[in-house]
């Protein structure tokens, strides 16, 4: 014990420089934008191969959960396929027609795919780094989700890395609506259970039930209209009386997400630059 306190007090100068350094560059990180950007993307190439074998370890542990996921997935399509097949044949609608439908091209948008290098759940922000980038076709705000739901949205890409905002982030917004109805909100996460997150602005004479479906509304350049997002789980008022605050039990597991899709969606450069014009007259 004393050669350690002689110890401490031979260096404590060290010590005191070490502490003064950490707490500076913990300063100047947190409250300069260009630093903080500079520091926090896992975009570049060294800390991305890091986390990319990092990732690989950690999903490769996560296989059997992720194999049960997608065969409760399967069945589940499986069953609606039939039941669809069931419905036309009702109809009196013939197996060529049937098939033609399910044939149909999908030219409304394109998926990438991505597998996830680098995941955070407990931070107010929160962020997810994919092992795809520019160079694959990926660019900022593109959507990104997984067999069970949304994930969230590109940020930053390099030609080989992307960082996307999680949907357990403060800056994500989502415009979301209740499968059945018209009325839409926007999807927000408050710091605390990953598992879920609040649909907020639904006007209070928008019908639901506990359990409903949420889905996104396909008001944005972003997601298209359909994408699982959780189901209702619980319902309050709003701060301000006007609307309803719903509790959302998300689809998506944020604790082992692995493969991901990118959605491009197809005219969405076209859209947001229009927009952006629109909003500078």
């Amino acid at each position: 014990m004393r050669n350690l306190i002689n110890f401490l007090l031979k260096y404590n100068y060290w010590f005191l420089f070490i502490l003064l350094e950490v707490a500076s560059f913990v300063l100047l990180f947190r409250f300069n934008r260009y630093q903080q950007s500079a520091f926090f993307t896992s975009a570049n190439a060294v800390t991305g191969a890091v986390y990319e074998v990092s990732g690989g370890i950690s999903s490769y542990f996560h296989l059997k959960s992720v194999n049960e996921d997608l065969l409760d997935r399967n069945m589940l399509l499986e069953q609606q396929i039939s039941n669809l097949e069931k419905a036309l044949l009702d109809h009196q609608t013939d197996s060529m027609t049937i098939n033609s439908v399910k044939e149909l091209p999908l030219t409304d948008y394109r998926l990438f795919k991505a597998r996830v290098i680098k995941n955070s759940l407990n931070q107010a922000d929160n962020y997810i780094t994919l092992n795809k980038g520019a160079s694959s076709g990926i660019r900022p705000e593109m959507g990104v989700v997984d067999g069970n739901g949304i994930v969230g949205i590109v940020y930053q890409t390099s030609p080989s890395y992307s960082v996307v905002i999680s949907v357990l982030n403060s800056k994500s917004s989502i415009s979301c609506k209740i499968i059945g109805s018209d009325y839409f909100g926007y999807l927000k996460w408050e710091h605390g259970d990953s598992q879920y997150a609040y649909l907020r602005d639904l006007p209070r004479h928008a019908q639901f039930n506990l359990g409903d479906t949420v889905v996104t509304s396909g008001y944005s350049t972003v997601f298209p209209e359909g994408i699982m997002i959780g189901t209702v789980d619980n319902m309050s008022d709003s701060h301000d009386g006007l609307s309803y605050l719903l509790k959302i039990k998300l689809a998506t597991d944020f604790g082992k997400i692995s493969d991901v899709r990118v959605i491009e969606r197809t005219g969405q450069q076209e859209q947001q630059e229009l927009e952006k014009r629109s909003m500078q007259q």
